[in-house]
């Protein structure tokens, strides 16, 4: 039975992602789940995409869609995004590409083909959270990619336990009904990048140097 691997957000840190994939011990059969914000912050943003695009031709992968680039995708329609985009990183990830017009010239199928959350039989993939207050089906996109602790707060009782990113621990964040896995990779220097291993009913933390 195939493996999920999900990985949480990993901001443009390409050595935490290489070190990371080192520690997996990849099986050509692992279906690796990215829960998105693969860029900004870090020095890599740009080598992280070709880095996930060239584990796809191995490896099925799954890519969700994180909350950095969502604001960098609607940051010219929207003032707000445009500030988050500036003040949270964003200048990294146009370093990183050699000019803002070169991200979506390079990388434009990648962000534009994003998914906003996966589901299996036992876990529910997502990059933030859902509005507990709202059906899955009726989720703002903004939910999904932003929402904090309205939903770490809140018991879910899905058929799926649900493992999201976006808010940082400093270990994962283990409930019933949820399992944050965001570190702080990108944020904090010293934070490691986190994979979560679903094999068969174990749950196995993986972690960078």
């Amino acid at each position: 039975m195939s493996r999920y691997i999900a990985v949480a957000g990993i901001h443009g840190e390409l050595k935490k992602l290489n070190s990371l994939l080192s520690k997996i011990r990849i099986r050509s059969d692992d279906i690796f789940i990215f829960l998105g914000d693969y860029i900004d912050r870090g020095p890599n943003s740009k080598e992280v995409v070709d880095r996930v695009i060239e584990l796809s031709k191995h490896n099925q992968c799954i890519f969700l869609i994180g909350a950095s680039e969502y604001t960098m995708l609607n940051l010219k329609n929207d003032k707000y995004f445009k500030w988050i985009f500036e003040n949270y990183g964003g200048p990294a990830t146009i370093k990183s590409y050699g000019s803002y017009e070169n991200i979506m010239k390079i990388h434009g199928d990648f962000y534009r083909n994003l998914n906003l959350y996966c589901f299996t039989e036992k876990y529910f993939f997502v990059h933030a959270g859902i509005n507990p207050c709202i059906p899955l089906d009726d989720q703002d996109e903004t939910n999904l990619l932003y929402i904090g602790w309205n939903f770490i707060d809140s018991f879910f009782n899905l058929p799926q336990k649900i493992i999201f990113a976006h808010t940082n621990f400093q270990s994962p964040y283990i409930l019933p009904d949820k399992i944050g896995i965001d570190l702080g990779c990108g944020i904090y220097p010293q934070s490691p990048l986190c994979a979560l291993i679903l094999d068969n009913g174990k749950e196995k933390f993986v972690y960078s140097d």
